[in-house]
């Protein structure tokens, strides 16, 4: 294979030798290049064959694009190569070694919505007062605690809450055995137990993965890491390739630490820095590296490019939001007159609470756009509710799956008769699918209907195809009907989609003529029964449960695209693995960005300027960083100042615009209540002014001014009345003062 295109950084990376490196990939620095090089690499040259290479990556989407760049390296078909995400494999694992594990054969996994309405009912069957221990808190814990490894018999019981929540844990694991059910978290802590305690399994994977490659590894947990260490062997090398400048999931229990801890452990000292960029500017990458140098402990990189400076990074500031968001669509406007595509454009914001302003300024100025990341192809309602039905084939005995689909379309089932059922299930250890039986109740009949519904199911299954056995699901249960009745054209469209989504995941998978329930050969798994004689068996997997479990790992990856050119809206934790010809980074103020929860903990400033670093470098030609003196949030008016970053990027790579309106227009002051002066009284309702007059000269909220001492300023408050009127102005070098407008030395 030819490497002539990589440059002499890239090249040295991917032909290292076998020991253990780390790679510092900085942003726009090629490292998924770099990764699918160094693969195909090793297997071309004859240092790795097919079977003994892992990689991991943490999105389904850059597991596949690393998979068509192998696979038109070596020009060879890809599949059954273990490269997929942290769940991915180790669900693959799992499915392998099943009996191992502990777990049934056809154990389901079930996603966060999933999971939650579970807890919500182990809360009203075991009678727990919600208030106290709400759903969501009670999951949040039950995932840290799988996150950090940890099992119920294994919390340190210390109080009375704390032995509550081991308590309900250990329901919780009792019923997802039963149901055979696996979450997302225990996806990982089951395949880590399975290799802790397995010391068979544990050597014939040690043995078998010669070389191990991680993608984005700033972005793993103890848990994560964890795994990948119980799969190194004496003879293992590992390509860990990340960048600690981007790491911004600490609130998913990311931890930066791990790559100071792997180069500690296994690279000593062998790192590769990947500097030279290919995506931005000079003047937008010397506003990213000024930023992030004042970020303490940093494995250490700094970006270049040979493209040239390229304008200065754009710094407006606004005396609100409105003003704010106005001025973004006014430069939009211009750039699409100029030749960029709405498509490549990206307006960014620290919270989605700042979304509403930009997107009602669009819509007012009739731009198209597009919220990035809204709800998941797999988590819409209309899917969901054909999956249960689908997992109900898999699993009868799925009582989550039972409940969403037992009433749905509405078959006259109400929450009493599920109440008693439930008590039935509680009192008998069964499942509801059972607990049909012992009902005697008015709902009977129903309850045997869906019961028998779910077995025609199960028998069409074997003789139909996954794509028909869905299409014959949506027409046999009444869901298309009961879409159609409400005339909902686009949950049709989407049940449709899903139907698209099967034809495509048969075609991939070579099962598009398999009966759904068929045993197949999906894994290819080639094992060396002189090693490990249990793991020698091919195991079987059916298409519908193939797909049930590509709908849970892959939820989020097919989302519907507009044909229309759109601006794209998004926070910046979305924006993360993007990059658009320009990027507008909106709301850059102290409380807001860095955000307000951030401001007590170094720590957490330190990741909020990795955030602002990812989010400058999301732009390849223009970057403008906005920010408004106020702005309407949660139902409240907060006046701001700017961000301590716009400050850190640096004066040699920016340009700062100041307000240019003096006063607020009228035509602004019209349309926005929450602004305006009362014109029955020059008080607000909470006492302060809108304006004051003294001796003939205004002063009002929003209005520059230039004090003889303390320079340019805002008004952001006005108190009082006459001569003894006080302002509250934000200046630029001095922050918030309050002045006596009567004595005021104003030029």
């Amino acid at each position: 294979m030819n490497l002539d295109d990589l440059n002499n950084v890239q090249k040295k990376a991917v032909t290292a030798d076998n020991s253990h490196s780390l790679v510092l990939a900085g942003a726009g620095s090629g490292k998924t290049k770099v990764l699918s090089s160094r693969i195909a690499w090793l297997i071309n040259t004859g240092q790795a064959s097919f079977n003994e290479v892992l990689a991991v990556t943490f999105t389904n989407k850059a597991a596949r694009e690393m998979l068509s760049r192998i696979s038109m390296m070596l020009n060879r078909d890809m599949r059954g190569f273990w490269i997929g995400t942290f769940h991915g494999l180790c669900h693959k694992m799992l499915r392998l070694n099943w009996r191992e594990a502990n777990l049934i054969q056809n154990f389901q996994i079930i996603d966060m919505s999933d999971q939650l309405s579970l807890i919500k009912r182990l809360i009203k069957s075991a009678n727990v007062n919600e208030s106290k221990y709400s759903a969501r808190d009670l999951q949040k814990i039950i995932n840290s605690y799988k996150e950090t490894g940890l099992r119920s018999n294994e919390i340190e019981v210390y109080d009375a809450y704390n032995k509550y929540i081991a308590e309900f844990y250990h329901l919780y694991e009792n019923q997802c055995i039963r149901d055979g059910l696996i979450d997302f978290a225990e996806l990982l802590l089951k395949s880590y137990d399975l290799l802790k305690n397995n010391q068979t399994i544990r050597n014939y994977y040690q043995e078998r993965f010669k070389y191990i490659l991680v993608d984005e590894f700033q972005d793993t947990n103890n848990l994560q890491y964890g795994w990948l260490r119980l799969l190194i062997g004496n003879s293992t090398s590992v390509f860990a390739v990340g960048d600690d400048d981007q790491s911004i999931y600490a609130f998913r229990g990311a931890n930066i630490d791990n790559m100071s801890l792997f180069d500690k452990e296994y690279a000593k000292g062998n790192i590769v820095r990947l500097e030279q960029n290919y995506r931005s500017m000079g003047h937008i990458l010397g506003a990213a590296n000024s930023l992030i140098r004042y970020n303490n402990g940093r494995l250490g990189k700094k970006l270049w490019t040979q493209e040239g400076d390229g304008e200065k990074v754009l710094i407006v500031e606004k005396h609100n939001d409105l003003l704010e968001s106005q001025w973004i669509v006014d430069e939009i406007k211009n750039l699409v007159r100029n030749g960029i595509n709405q498509d490549d454009i990206a307006v960014l914001y620290r919270s989605n609470a700042q979304s509403r302003v930009l997107e009602h300024a669009l819509f007012l100025s009739g731009v198209s756009y597009k919220v990035y990341g809204g709800l998941r192809f797999f988590e819409r309602q209309e899917i969901k509710n054909v999956l249960a039905y689908l997992r109900l084939i898999v699993n009868r005995n799925d009582d989550s799956a039972w409940l969403r689909s037992v009433n749905f379309p509405i078959r006259g089932i109400g929450s009493r008769t599920i109440e008693s059922l439930l008590e039935i299930t509680k009192n008998n250890n069964i499942s509801l699918y059972d607990a049909v039986a012992y009902h005697s109740g008015r709902s009977r009949n129903n309850l045997l209907m869906f019961n028998n519904i779910i077995s025609t199911l199960e028998e069409a299954s074997k003789k139909l195809t996954l794509v028909q056995l869905i299409e014959y699901v949506l027409e046999f249960t009444g869901i298309n009907a009961f879409y159609k009745n409400e005339e909902e054209t686009d949950r049709l469209d989407n049940l449709k989609e899903l139907v698209t989504a099967a034809t495509i995941f048969s075609a991939e998978n070579n099962f598009s003529e398999s009966p759904a329930s068929l045993l197949i050969d999906v894994l290819q798994e080639n094992m060396d029964v002189n090693l490990y004689n249990n793991i020698s068996e091919q195991e079987k997997i059916t298409p519908l449960l193939s797909f049930l479990s590509h709908a849970s790992l892959e939820a989020g990856d097919n989302q519907f695209e507009s044909e229309q050119p759109s601006v794209q809206l998004m926070t910046v934790h979305a924006a993360k693995g993007l990059e658009f010809e320009v990027v507008f980074i909106t709301g850059v103020e102290e409380g807001l960005f860095p955000h307000e929860n951030s401001m007590s903990d170094n720590s957490s400033i330190e990741e909020e300027r990795r955030l602002m670093y990812v989010a400058i470098t999301r732009a390849r030609k223009k970057l403008y960083i906005t920010m408004a003196n106020s702005r309407m949030l949660r139902g409240q008016v907060r006046y701001s100042v700017k961000s301590r970053f716009i400050s850190e990027i640096g004066e040699e790579n920016a340009v700062f615009v100041k307000n240019k309106e003096k006063i607020l227009s009228n035509n602004y002051l019209k349309s926005s209540s929450r602004y305006a002066p009362n014109t029955n009284s020059n008080k607000l309702s909470d006492g302060n002014m809108s304006f004051v007059d003294i001796n003939g000269k205004k002063f009002v909220i929003g209005q520059n001014v230039k004090h003889k001492k303390f320079g340019i300023g805002t008004i952001i408050k006005l108190i009082g009345h006459g001569e003894e009127s006080q302002a509250q102005i934000s200046f630029d070098d001095f922050g918030i003062k309050t002045i006596m407008l009567g004595i005021a030395r104003f030029e």
